[in-house]
């Protein structure tokens, strides 16, 4: 990889333009809409949120807005704080029912009282857009065609549409969670990377993550990951989403320091964020072409 350099010997680092990159994936499932739309298809998808979350509103709010501008069918069903898990586990088998909705997604988190496996176990492997139920999840680690999970997946088409090569490079994950870090590694891997996982118990965080040509941080901790974490002309992609003092959004690396030493590297916001709701669509409009194809 070339390194352009400023007077100094400043790398100048590539920012990666999560919503351009994203806009440009969601014109081409426009596209795929338009045509499924004309064999007689209208991909539909189906968002459950359970409570009054304020940011699980506005999620749901924005990815309903998604839908609605490229073309896809979008129907949110709240249901009240105290809905019990059997009532919520019945709206997902009638939803896994209806022809007309190709994905179901479950807004979490939910309210304690409801075991969130069951209720993601609950959902049909044809219809789980968003990759986390243990079938989507053991295809995947398989490397079987599968509904990937959307923020990995996303991150992965930041690469690729970034022209970066995987094949060969040390990928370092900082976090360990089911959504994010664990499939990261493996989509990674699949790609011939060799990866390293790292988390709250691992010693030494920084002689670890200082090795990765590609540095992954998703661990939810606001501008966890400085200078001293980072080598030189290591591509830097930030996961994180954290609100902070005024309300400001940063991410999980403090990108004032890293910025000047990477050679690429995401913003917050504009990063990852806006690819979990591409990838949802991409997903959605992938499952209503198996069902055309399955008639």
């Amino acid at each position: 990889m070339k390194l352009e350099k400023l007077l100094g010997g400043r790398i100048v680092a590539q920012i990666i333009d999560g919503k351009a990159i994203g806009q440009q994936i969601r014109e081409s499932i426009a596209e795929r809409v338009k045509e499924l739309k004309e064999k007689g298809v209208t991909p539909g998808l189906a968002v459950i949120l359970v409570g009054e979350d304020p940011a699980s509103q506005t999620y749901v709010r924005n990815k309903h807005r998604s839908c609605e501008a490229i073309g896809i069918y979008s129907e949110v069903i709240k249901l009240p704080e105290n809905t019990n898990e059997e009532e919520l586990l019945e709206q997902i088998h009638t939803l896994n029912e209806r022809k007309e909705i190709h994905g179901i997604l479950v807004q979490l988190p939910l309210p304690k009282h409801i075991n969130e496996d069951k209720v993601i176990a609950a959902i049909s492997p044809d219809k789980d857009v968003d990759g986390f139920s243990p079938v989507s999840v053991g295809k995947m680690m398989l490397g079987q065609d599968t509904f990937l999970p959307c923020t990995p997946f996303g991150v992965m088409k930041l690469l690729e549409y970034s022209g970066i090569e995987i094949a060969g490079k040390h990928a370092v994950v900082v976090g360990r969670s089911h959504i994010v870090g664990k499939p990261m590694g493996q989509l990674l891997l699949q790609n011939d990377a060799t990866v390293t996982y790292t988390h709250s118990k691992t010693k030494d965080l920084p002689s670890i993550t200082k090795q990765a040509d590609i540095l992954i941080a998703a661990v939810g901790r606001p501008n966890f990951i400085t200078r001293e974490h980072v080598k030189e002309g290591a591509i830097v992609i930030d996961v994180g989403i954290n609100r902070v003092e005024n309300n400001k959004l940063v991410g999980d690396v403090n990108y004032e320091e890293v910025e000047p030493i990477s050679s690429y590297i995401t913003p917050v916001p504009g990063g990852v964020g806006p690819m979990t709701i591409t990838m949802l669509l991409y997903n959605t409009v992938k499952s209503a072409e198996k069902t055309l194809g399955d008639k």
